[in-house]
């Protein structure tokens, strides 16, 4: 069985071909990083016409790649949310032509659900049930994962999403974006300990993040920062980039293996972004040995946005009998808690 699956749920355009929900034909991304790094973040508007311009080159392009034709694909696995309203409409308008065109069946997908799944695109895979965290731009969310379709949502951010809050510092040292690419390269070269960020862990049963309070106290630090004379000479932009990141980190960690504990979680899965940050990867891999839990990342290119997660969900989905309508529309909010469950 052969899924092609397409991701526009934000800045990058992707398509991937996956068959039998396990072997990657083919897994292309267009990255849209130089178009949005003047402005220190992503630009709707712009992102959903470069998508537009892209799509139709991307998808051919992943096609070539597998050496397969249109016609010869099972089903097609489109994200409809949470996302960018103009940029998921892209993704899902042209997966409905491509599939009255065809006769091919297209699925609606949750990108979280992508993101969750995308730990079963490697080969060393844990098994249900696990504790996942996905941390990215738009999403700070920790779930307990009972099998294919089934998601309990255990925490999540109140306000910034942890990569949000990397891009946003990023701009304000004017690192430029992404922001956690930047932060964590020039953070290499500070000390984490320069600089004691707050840790924003709310009440102590709670599961929740805020990492607005961290944010402004960033800000206001580097207003300091930058009118003092005695504390500029002292304090590295280097240093306070790492502080940050270890703050982010920290609570990251922290928030991982509490709910692991909670539900009595035998491993932990980290999607996402952020995922790609080695030095949180370091730092639960640390705290997860000490208490002889397994870990699992998906490798840096299956934790950014991709098709190939995409597809994977829409091949559990179309095992299960689903498909969507050519009505369907997109969703910019997409709670995880209103898929239907998969038997």
């Amino acid at each position: 069985m052969i899924i092609l699956g397409i991701d526009t749920s934000c800045d990058d355009t992707s398509a991937a071909l996956l068959e039998d929900g396990k072997k990657i034909l083919s897994n292309v991304v267009h990255s849209q990083i130089k178009l949005h790094h003047p402005y220190g973040g992503v630009v709707p508007e712009l992102a959903s016409r470069e998508h537009l311009k892209n799509i139709m080159t991307v998808v051919r392009e992943s096609l070539r790649e597998a050496g397969i034709k249109m016609g010869a694909i099972d089903g097609i696995a489109v994200t409809v949310g949470p996302g960018l309203v103009g940029s998921l409409l892209i993704g899902l308008y042209y997966s409905k032509a491509v599939a009255f065109v065809h006769g091919i069946p297209f699925m609606a997908i949750n990108h979280l659900e992508g993101h969750i799944l995308s730990i079963f695109l490697e080969d060393e895979v844990p098994v249900f049930p696990f504790v996942a965290l996905t941390v990215s731009g738009g999403h700070t969310s920790l779930y307990h994962v009972k099998g294919y379709g089934s998601y309990t949502l255990l925490g999540q951010t109140l306000d910034d999403a942890a990569g949000e809050a990397f891009d946003k510092v990023a701009k304000m040292l004017g690192l430029g974006y992404p922001g956690g690419e930047a932060i964590e390269k020039l953070g290499q070269n500070g000390s984490a300990d320069k600089v004691n960020f707050p840790r924003a862990y709310m009440t102590k049963e709670s599961l929740d993040f805020s990492f607005s309070g961290l944010k402004t106290a960033v800000s206001l630090y580097i207003k300091k920062w930058r009118g003092s004379k005695t504390l500029s000479s002292d304090v590295t932009v280097a240093d306070i980039a790492a502080s940050f990141q270890e703050a982010v980190v920290d609570v990251l960690v922290t928030r991982v293996m509490s709910a692991r504990k909670k539900v009595n979680s035998p491993a932990a899965v980290v999607t996402g972004g952020v995922a790609c940050n080695n030095r949180l990867r370091a730092k639960l891999m640390l705290a997860a040995t000490e208490k002889d839990i397994p870990v699992y990342f998906p490798r840096p290119c299956f934790c950014t946005d991709n098709g190939a997660m995409i597809a994977l969900a829409g091949y559990h989905r179309f095992l299960n009998g689903e498909s969507a309508p050519l009505s369907m529309d997109v969703r910019s909010r997409f709670p995880i808690s209103d898929l239907s469950p998969i038997h």
